[in-house]
């Protein structure tokens, strides 16, 4: 794939640019947590491509076959003041957390936004993966979650707005307060993704996809994507009811507390996270 002029290297993410398709791939070892640094990179990429009317198209994967994104940082929980600290990458105060902005920043993008899961994606991850344009799953590979609730928290990245959104209130309300894994097939008929694909056929299906709209003639892409989004309205007061709640459990000992436990359970290590909902549910 060609080099573009606006796009840079990165720490967290690699980013190519081919036929008005950006691939954004997240590459944050040992296990892609959505950590400053991860969350600096996206904030960055996002707002050098925003104007860049050659990219038409952003396709978000993993270079991990695990994880796309586990989940926010633990560490969060443990010391907010590490998650306060990136309010610096958004001007002003709107109301909403750092996590919030930046999944926002992706969801207002003009570009069509695609996420390939093809591992883990919780928590912020899932998040994240919600506040795209569409979402695409690989079959015995992929696991959507928001675990949040089994360290006495909320999902507070958008989970609680994006989601009812995508699935309807009760099936929101079982996803946040059940906690559960879901796998490519049961997402699917949820509606959290668009399609559960084979794992061999993920690539050349969702690669099609992109290349395919970013050849569309000019205008269609941003008229569809305003009308659709004139159907949903806009979402700040949610989020920002979002954040209100979920600062008041974040502050609570109970959450530092699991999430300590979990930490030291195995939380954040490669073995642990892939059988995470296990891991945090004996805590309770």
């Amino acid at each position: 794939m060609a080099e573009h002029q606006t796009l840079k290297n990165y720490s967290a993410i690699k980013v190519t640019a081919d036929r008005g398709v950006a691939f954004v791939t997240i590459d944050n070892p040992p296990l892609n947590i959505l950590n400053a640094a991860l969350m600096t990179d996206l904030h960055d990429f996002a707002t050098a491509v925003k104007d860049d009317e050659t990219i038409r198209v952003i396709v978000l994967q993993s270079a991990d076959p695990d994880f796309f994104i586990p989940h926010g940082d633990m560490n969060f929980v443990t010391d907010p003041s590490s998650f306060i600290e990136l309010v610096n990458l958004f001007e002003g105060d709107n109301g909403l957390n750092p996590m919030q902005n930046l999944h926002e920043q992706w969801r207002a993008l003009p570009q069509v936004t695609i996420a390939k899961i093809t591992g883990f994606a919780r928590g912020g991850g899932a998040e994240l993966a919600s506040a795209l344009d569409m979402r695409f799953g690989a079959i015995g590979k992929m696991g959507l979650g928001q675990m949040e609730a089994l360290i006495g928290i909320i999902p507070g990245g958008g989970g609680t707005v994006y989601l009812p959104a995508l699935m309807s209130r009760a099936r929101a309300l079982e996803v946040v307060l059940g906690a559960g894994l879901f796998d490519a097939e049961l997402a699917e008929r949820y509606g959290w993704i668009n399609r559960a694909l084979p794992a061999d056929e993920i690539d050349e299906f969702v690669d099609s996809l992109a290349y395919r709209i970013a050849k569309l003639v000019p205008g269609v892409i941003e008229a569809a994507k305003a009308a659709i989004n004139a159907t949903v309205g806009p979402q700040t007061d949610g989020l920002k009811e979002e954040n209100i709640l979920l600062g008041k459990l974040f502050s609570a000992p109970i959450a530092v507390t699991l999430t300590l436990e979990a930490l030291k359970a195995g939380a954040q290590t490669r073995e642990g996270e892939l059988n995470l909902e296990t891991l945090v549910s004996k805590l309770q």
